[in-house]
């Protein structure tokens, strides 16, 4: 029996890095795109192949661009014949006074978060709809939900459509396609290493179990989404945030 394929959009850092090397220790093969950064993607597809029983590659593909989604899409057709699992985690950030947004960059945060959410869904889903079976799971955040920061209104704004995108999809493939959607709070990644030390501070006051994720914690909820354990959960928002509330 060949192996289950996954898809992880921004697959070569933080937590979609820590998705990639779940499913790899879970014996699939998997795909990891990329943007930027192309040496950290080609070590990465080195790193899995040398240390599990699994086929990687890298594709550099910018989401939001629709030519290169349905390229990209192709190229793992070719590859591997299907595609069994998605992950919709590229996402940009770009912090700023909220009546100050540079416009170029507040649509480029939209279309990153939002518009590549939507065209990877679309086409991967179409060849899920095809096999009449598939899982996509959507990385949204906390801020979509009840966390607000005025100078993240531009992200916080396009991971509130990509939990509207999760109910849609979850709506048009049933019941084929199981659609959910992990809201993280804050994790260790390389997005938030601009936050100062007071900062870093605040906000773990605010979090119950009192600090920020690993990327593994939250990819470990996403390969639970993706894996048969979760064959009954379909259309949810999952909040893994260590218990965030706002003093």
């Amino acid at each position: 029996m060949s192996k289950l394929v996954a898809l992880v959009t921004g697959g070569n850092r933080g937590i979609g890095k820590s998705c990639i090397e779940e499913f790899a220790k879970a014996g699939l093969n998997v795909v990891i795109n990329y943007c930027h950064h192309k040496e950290e993607a080609i070590n990465l597809v080195e790193a899995i192949k040398e240390k599990y029983n699994v086929e990687a590659i890298a594709i550099q593909c910018d989401v939001s661009k629709e030519e290169e989604v349905e390229k990209m899409v192709n190229e793992i057709l070719d590859k591997f014949g299907g595609i069994d699992i998605l992950v919709n985690n590229a996402g940009v950030s770009r912090d700023s006074l909220l009546l100050d947004k540079n416009m170029k960059e507040f649509r480029r945060i939209l279309d990153v978060n939002l518009i590549g959410t939507y065209l990877c869904s679309r086409e991967v889903g179409k060849v899920m709809l095809d096999n009449k079976k598939g899982k996509i799971i959507n990385i949204s955040s906390s801020n979509a939900l009840d966390t607000y920061y005025p100078e993240s209104c531009d992200y916080d704004a396009s991971k509130a459509g990509v939990i509207s995108l999760t109910h849609n999809f979850a709506l048009e493939f049933a019941p084929f396609i199981q659609v959910n959607c992990v809201c993280p709070g804050w994790v260790k990644t390389d997005m938030n290493k601009g936050l100062s030390i007071d900062q870093i501070k605040e906000e773990k006051k605010k979090i119950l179990l009192g600090r920020f994720a690993e990327a593994e914690e939250i990819a470990k909820v996403v390969t639970f989404l993706a894996s048969s354990k979760a064959s009954y959960i379909n259309d949810s928002i999952i909040r893994v945030d260590g218990g965030k509330y706002n003093k």
